[in-house]
């Protein structure tokens, strides 16, 4: 097969590490095969591919879209290195507010697969990182939400005190302020 899919600590998200050819010509390697997939629990249709570029200690995130426009994802960095992180959201959840956190980089060539019902993000550790990911549902500004970066109750240990921040991610709520406005899944 030409992939492993690791289960992380929230058993839903899942590290995907692709099998790669590599010789003096440089590497081959599948990145998306809709039956290996499958077989490992990542069904959808993924309709989207999106993206980013993104300079050193730049955080994007911690975003996630409402119903029924939530959305799965698979991401991959295939320029430089970042931290990528995922945070339950589902109400329902025993991993509920519990984050995961792996590194992603050019030369790991991993993948992290994100259900919905899960906010992410991602924070540059490289002077540059491209990040490309697929999903499984449209964006509709609308539905889009967020959770603070640096929210004390979910905690996520990340490994820059000081991330460039977005002024409309520096506004996202805490965790506690979306249950308490039910805004949840």
């Amino acid at each position: 097969m030409p992939f492993e899919f690791k289960r992380l600590e929230i058993p839903d998200v899942i590290l995907i590490k692709p099998r790669v050819f590599e010789d003096e010509r440089g590497f081959f390697m599948e990145t998306y095969k809709k039956s290996d997939f499958e077989k490992a629990g990542i069904r959808g249709e993924f309709i989207q591919d999106n993206h980013s570029k993104s300079k050193y200690g730049v955080l994007r995130g911690l975003h996630f879209q409402r119903e029924p426009y939530a959305q799965a994802k698979i991401v991959r960095c295939i320029r430089g290195v970042i931290y990528d992180v995922a945070v339950d959201l589902r109400r329902n959840s025993p991993t509920f507010g519990k984050w995961v956190g792996v590194i992603l980089s050019e030369h790991n060539k991993y993948q992290l697969y994100i259900p919905r019902g899960f906010a992410h993000g991602f924070l540059v550790l490289s002077d540059e990182a491209e990040v490309i990911y697929k999903v499984d549902n449209i964006y509709a500004p609308d539905y889009e939400g967020g959770i603070i970066w640096n929210d004390p109750d979910v905690n996520i240990q990340w490994p820059i005190d000081e991330p460039i921040v977005s002024k409309k991610d520096g506004r996202w709520p805490t965790l506690k302020e979306l249950i308490e406005r039910d805004e949840l899944f």
